[in-house]
């Protein structure tokens, strides 16, 4: 009898072992569930953030394109006098009453002086400004036609009160022709802070995750250009860890970080920004 006791009690021990063996196996197969759910959902959601950013700024490259085959814009460079200056000036005003999401345009000539401006009153060291050093110039009258563009990265401008502005250029041709004699270019200011704040507070996260989540956009270098927080704004470089992939998650510690790159939209073809997704309570290993 006392065998068969001690057999029993071995048998006994052996199935709370592999029970308690089991239950270990499936809170990790269901943390890993979990864990998987969650990044992948946080992933699709960074992932539409930065598409929304594409699509809104691919239809600023529209704008640049388009305005500067304005009539006006064109004859305060190719009629330059102070008539067609004041009545470019009271163009850029008009448009910029309908297009809110700017904060002022400006034509220079091929010199790089800018002669007019559509916020005059609001900044008015803009006019006769020196911009034949900028990026968004030099640029602009390197484009090969009117259909080109180029796009500056997020960057603050001191005329503009040091906002944070996305900046497009084009130049402005003779006539207003696709393959027009270059005349100087058109610069348009996107007021970026305002409008990314709108499209981060737009992600789809319920209250408590948006409590402990940070939803960011990221530039090609993982500078942080827009954050929920607010912090970290053209400063901070953040520790992404993408392994060179487009899309994904992983776990750092604690936290969750989804994160995917632009895609592009239409012609745009974005500057390899990334929406990115940093979650406290992550999931257990």
């Amino acid at each position: 009898m006392g065998a068969v006791a001690q057999e029993i009690r071995r048998i006994g021990s052996e199935l709370r072992s592999s029970i308690a063996s089991n239950i270990g196996s499936l809170e990790s197969a269901g943390a890993k569930m979990v864990f998987d759910f969650r990044g992948t959902r946080f992933t699709d959601l960074a992932r539409s953030a930065v598409e929304i950013i594409d699509r809104n700024l691919y239809e600023r490259s529209c704008d640049v394109r388009w305005w500067a085959t304005d009539s006006a814009v064109v004859a305060a460079l190719q009629d330059p006098d102070p008539a067609s200056a004041a009545y470019a000036t009271k163009r850029l005003a008009t448009i910029l009453r309908s297009y809110t999401v700017y904060l002022d345009l400006w034509v220079a000539d091929r010199d790089g002086r800018v002669v007019a401006t559509g916020r005059p009153e609001l900044y008015p060291h803009a006019i006769g400004l020196d911009v034949s050093e900028t990026e968004w110039f030099q640029h602009a009258l390197q484009t090969y036609s009117g259909d080109d563009f180029w796009v500056c990265d997020i960057d603050t401008n001191p005329t503009l009160g040091n906002a944070a502005v996305a900046t497009y250029s084009t130049a402005v041709r003779r006539g207003g022709e696709t393959n027009g004699e270059r005349l100087g270019a058109l610069g348009i200011f996107f007021d970026w802070g305002p409008q990314a704040a709108a499209v981060l507070d737009g992600i789809g996260l319920a209250a408590d995750e948006r409590g402990k989540s940070r939803l960011m956009i990221l530039n090609a270098d993982h500078r942080v250009i827009a954050a929920s927080d607010g912090k970290g704004l053209l400063s901070e470089i953040y520790p992404l860890e993408s392994n060179k992939e487009v899309s994904g998650y992983y776990r750092n510690g604690d936290r969750l970080v989804a994160f995917a790159e632009t895609p592009g939209y239409e012609t745009y073809r974005g500057l390899g920004w990334l929406g990115c997704i940093e979650s406290r309570g992550g999931g257990a290993s």
